[in-house]
C-alpha cells in the first residue's frame, strides 16, 4: 500500500519587512498572503552584509503567548531578558524562548560579523499553556547532532527525530520538527510527516521539486521561498542540476481561536486588552 504524498498547496516569495528598530527582513507567514499556519504564527529570514540593515537589532521588547525560535546562519547577536538570561548566539546556534504569561527580551547584533543571517519562527502556544511561566534556552551548533543519508541529504536535527538521531530541542509544547536539510544536485529525498500536522520548507539556497501541485504540475522552489504542504504521510523532494538547502518545519494545530496584537498573541481580544493593562500600569512581566 503506497504511502500518501503530500502536494503542494502554495510557494511563496516572501515579503520585504521591517522589523525591531529597523532590521531589513524577508517574511513568509504573517502577511497579506499567508497571515497564520497553525501553530505557526510568523516567520522571518534576515540576511544582509549591510550592517545598516541590521545593525539597530531589537531593543527591549514584551512578548505573552508564543515561544520564539531563532536559528543563526551567520553573524552573532546578544541576548538580554527580564528573567536574567543573557549570552550570545553565533553561526549553528539556536535560542529557543517560552514567552509564557510575559517576557521582556533584546536581541542585539554585533557589528565586527560582516555578514548576519538568521531566522526567527514565532510558534503559538494552546490557551492552556499562554499564561506559564518563561523560559529560554541556548542551543550551541556543536548540540545539534547532523546526520548524512544514503540520499546524499546532510541534516542537521534541531527538532524532532531523523533516523532514530533525535534532535536537542525537547519539551517544547507544539513537539515541532525543525531540520535544516542540504541536498546535493541530482537527488531525492523524502521524509515521513504525521497525517494531520502542518508542515512548511523554507528555501534559502538553491532550488528543488517538492512534489506537485493539487493541478498535478511541478511544485518548484527557488531561494527565497516557503513552500506549503496539504495533508499527508511523506513530502519528497528531487534536485536537478543544483543542490538545494531548505529547513523543514512541522507541528501538530492547535485548532484554536486567535487574538493577534504585535508580539501579543492570545485567544480573545479581552485578553489582549487585559495585556495592554499591565504594559501601561508597569506590572507585566514582573
Amino acid at each position: 500500500m503506497s504511502t500518501p504524498i503530500r502536494k503542494v498547496e502554495q510557494v511563496i516569495t516572501p515579503q520585504a519587512a521591517s522589523d525591531g528598530a529597523g532590521v531589513r527582513l524577508k517574511r513568509s507567514i504573517a502577511t497579506q498572503t499567508l497571515d497564520y499556519l497553525d501553530p505557526f504564527l510568523l516567520f522571518d529570514h534576515f540576511g544582509s552584509a549591510n550592517p545598516d540593515d541590521y545593525i539597530a537589532g531589537f531593543p527591549m521588547h514584551p512578548h505573552r503567548g508564543i515561544e520564539t525560535v531563532t536559528y543563526m546562519l551567520a553573524g552573532e547577536v546578544n541576548h538580554r531578558d527580564s528573567i536574567g538570561n543573557s549570552g550570545t548566539i553565533g553561526p549553528g546556534d539556536l535560542q529557543w524562548m517560552t514567552a509564557g504569561r510575559g517576557i521582556l527580551h533584546e536581541e542585539m547584533p554585533k557589528t565586527r560579523q560582516g555578514r548576519m543571517e538568521g531566522f526567527q519562527l514565532w510558534v503559538n502556544l494552546p490557551a492552556k499553556d499562554k499564561m506559564m511561566t518563561p523560559r529560554y534556552r541556548d542551543i550551541s551548533a556543536d548540540q545539534i547532532p547532523v546526520v548524512e543519508e544514503d540520499s546524499g541529504a546532510v541534516i542537521r536535527v534541531v527538532a524532532g527525530e531523523v533516523d532514530g538521531v533525535r534532535g536537542p530541542v525537547r519539551d517544547v509544547i507544539a513537539d515541532p520538527t525543525y531540520l535544516d536539510i542540504t541536498l546535493s544536485a541530482d537527488k531525492s529525498f523524502s521524509y515521513p510527516t504525521p497525517l494531520g500536522h502542518t508542515v512548511f520548507a523554507y528555501v534559502f539556497e538553491g532550488q528543488a521539486d517538492f512534489g506537485r501541485f493539487e493541478d498535478d504540475t511541478e511544485a518548484t522552489a527557488s531561494g527565497p521561498q516557503l513552500v506549503v504542504f496539504a495533508d499527508g504521510e511523506q513530502i519528497q523532494v528531487h534536485t536537478q542540476d543544483e543542490p538545494v538547502r531548505f529547513l523543514l518545519v512541522m507541528g501538530k494545530p492547535l485548532g484554536e481561536p486567535i487574538a493577534r496584537y504585535g508580539p501579543f498573541v492570545m485567544n480573545t481580544w479581552e485578553e489582549i486588552q487585559q495585556t495592554l493593562r499591565e504594559i501601561r500600569a508597569g506590572t507585566f512581566a514582573k
